[in-house]
């Protein structure tokens, strides 16, 4: 890959490592695989550079894509398709912060991607749905009442302040009455 991009006027070859005080805008690092020894070296780059990425692989799927691009490597390119003028095209876009990937992936990647946020979305919601008395719970909660004052202005047994207070922590996987209070507020809930 070097030896096709030196001669390339729009590209300057810098050498790096991970204390180099002058860092590249973009690294490319070439893969036959996105394997395990692949993926360790990507996020090695993320966790020292800022540099964008660039990764020219012979094969890789729909995960193994997810995988690179959590590591800032917003540029992909099959081996086969590795041209000089095709990888000053991908070297540039992701300079300016553009992703580029295979077509082919990239329409699986968009329908992974709307699934996922189509299951965080109904997951949220069925999460978030609370009943008049638990949301009035929160709100005296919030207004620093215990839960004694909130059982006698509710007409309720403490009991039952306990228990919905419990069954909310439990289900929305927060910490303490506190916590409860502040995801209420962040969410608008309350």
């Amino acid at each position: 890959m070097s030896s096709q991009l030196r001669p390339r006027p729009e590209i300057t070859f810098v050498e790096w490592n991970e204390a180099a005080d002058d860092a590249p805008q973009v690294v490319v690092v070439v893969r036959d695989r996105v394997d395990d020894d692949a993926l360790r070296l990507l996020r090695r780059i993320h966790r020292t550079s800022t540099a964008r990425g660039v990764l020219v692989t012979t094969h890789i799927d729909e995960q193994q894509l997810v995988n690179a691009a959590e590591c800032g490597f917003i540029g992909v390119v099959r081996r086969s398709e590795a041209t000089p003028e095709r990888l000053v095209q991908v070297i540039r876009s992701v300079t300016r912060g553009e992703g580029q990937v295979p077509s082919d992936l990239l329409g699986s990647l968009l329908e992974q991607v709307g699934r996922v946020q189509g299951e965080l979305i109904a997951q949220h919601q069925l999460f978030t749905r609370l009943s008049a008395r638990e949301i009035e719970v929160l709100r005296l909660a919030a207004e620093g009442y215990d839960t004694s004052y909130i059982a006698q202005k509710l007409s309720y047994s403490e009991r039952t302040i306990k228990n919905i207070i419990h069954r909310l922590l439990t289900r929305l996987n927060l910490r303490n009455r506190t916590h409860a209070v502040a995801y209420a507020l962040r969410q608008g809930l309350i």
